[in-house]
Order: structure tokens, then C-alpha cells, then sequence
């Protein structure tokens, strides 16, 4: 009955502060931040982290990997534990600081079939000098905005709307109209697409009539 009434349950016990290391290696650190002796203290906090080196086996290759588990050792003493550390302590304040919030893309493009990078590869070609490899650019850049407008469009499309969509995404830098210029033809974007999804349905088809064949008899 007294064995029943000392059991110790998660929910009464300390949280822990890195719960990897689990509850008996937090007790080692509070052990050492009790200890009166600062010879002694340093000893043990020696021994701790020549343990915590042995868990991690996975970060000896990283290159600070010592300063690391000194910082996560004071981390776990609540910064409590008084011992010659080898390399800086970090200050409390700046391992509690809240990292900078990532800037994601906020823009919302009119044409989203045509993809964010097709508006970083007209900004580039809008900077370049005019001559042939500016019109060779800006050609391409037409041309995979008329791919891109059939795979989400699933239809034919002039090049005229093409032209009028280059012209209004490069500010009317690029305008290929009055050039006369003639792109891929629709046709032959879809025909591409109709066959690349043949050969995938195709080598599916094998795979499942090769697996399904494996078990029949053979006379």
C-alpha cells in the first residue's frame, strides 16, 4: 500500500525544460547546481556533458557541437549553474529571443496561371539592353506564358492574348505585337501534354498487367 501511495506522476512532477534528455538527466543538473563545492560542481558538470555527448552521437560532426551542449546544459539549471565553461555563455536573453518573422510573397498576381516567375524573368528582361538576345528572351518568356495559359486553361488561345498579357505585366516594356511575331502553336503544346500523360497511363498499364501476369501459368 506505501509503494502505491509514493508513486510520482507526470502531472506532479517539475516540467521539464528539454524533455529529450528525460527526467533522470534533469535531476543530474539539479544535482549539480546543489552541489556547495565549485571544484566539485565543475566535475560533475564535466561528466554531465561528456554524457549528453554520448546521446547524441548525430551532432558530433557539427562544428560548435560542444559549445551547444553547454548552452542547452545551462538551459536545463535555469541559468542556476555556477561552473568554468570553456566557451561563452550565451545570456539568457538572447536564447529566449523570439526569432524575426519570415516574409512570405504577399503579392496576388491578375494572371496567377502564369506563375510568379514569370514576372521575375520579364523584370530581368525589361533591364537588359534591346538587341538579340533581349528579343530572344522576351520571345521565350511569350512562348512559356502561352504553355502556361493551356495547362490551366485547358483551351486554345490567340497569340494577340498573349502579346496583351506580356504587355501589361512589363508595364508596356515588352510589347511583341507589332513585330509580327508567331508562337508555338496551341496544337502542338496540347498534343505534347496528351502525349506525356499517355506515357505515364501507359507505364502504369504495364506495371499493373506485369504484376498481374506474375502468378498465372504458362502452357
Amino acid at each position: 500500500m506505501n509503494l502505491v501511495e509514493n508513486l510520482e506522476y507526470n502531472t506532479e512532477r517539475t516540467k521539464l525544460i528539454i524533455p529529450e534528455y528525460g527526467r533522470h538527466f534533469q535531476k543530474m543538473v539539479d544535482h549539480a547546481v546543489s552541489i556547495a563545492d565549485k571544484e566539485e560542481r565543475n566535475k560533475v558538470a564535466k561528466s554531465i556533458i561528456s554524457v549528453m555527448g554520448n546521446l547524441q552521437p548525430h551532432l558530433r560532426d557539427v562544428a560548435d557541437f560542444q559549445h551547444k551542449l553547454w548552452d542547452q546544459l545551462f538551459i536545463m539549471s535555469d541559468f542556476k549553474l555556477d561552473v568554468d565553461s570553456p566557451f561563452p555563455i550565451t545570456p539568457q536573453e538572447v536564447l529566449q529571443q523570439r526569432p524575426e518573422p519570415l516574409e512570405y510573397p504577399q503579392n496576388h498576381p491578375k494572371y496567377r496561371f502564369y506563375g510568379n516567375n514569370i514576372k521575375r524573368m520579364i523584370d530581368v528582361a525589361i533591364k537588359w539592353e534591346k538587341g538579340d538576345m533581349r528579343s530572344g528572351l522576351e520571345y521565350a518568356i511569350a512562348n512559356h506564358m502561352k504553355k502556361c495559359y493551356l495547362n490551366w486553361n485547358k483551351d486554345t488561345v490567340e497569340d494577340s492574348a498573349i502579346f496583351a498579357h506580356l504587355k501589361e505585366l512589363s508595364d508596356g516594356e515588352i510589347d511583341l505585337a507589332p513585330k509580327g511575331e508567331s508562337l508555338t502553336d496551341s496544337g502542338q503544346f496540347l498534343k505534347n501534354r496528351l502525349a506525356k500523360s499517355n506515357r505515364s497511363g501507359g507505364s502504369s498499364h504495364n506495371k499493373k498487367g506485369q504484376r498481374n501476369n506474375r502468378g498465372k501459368k504458362r502452357y
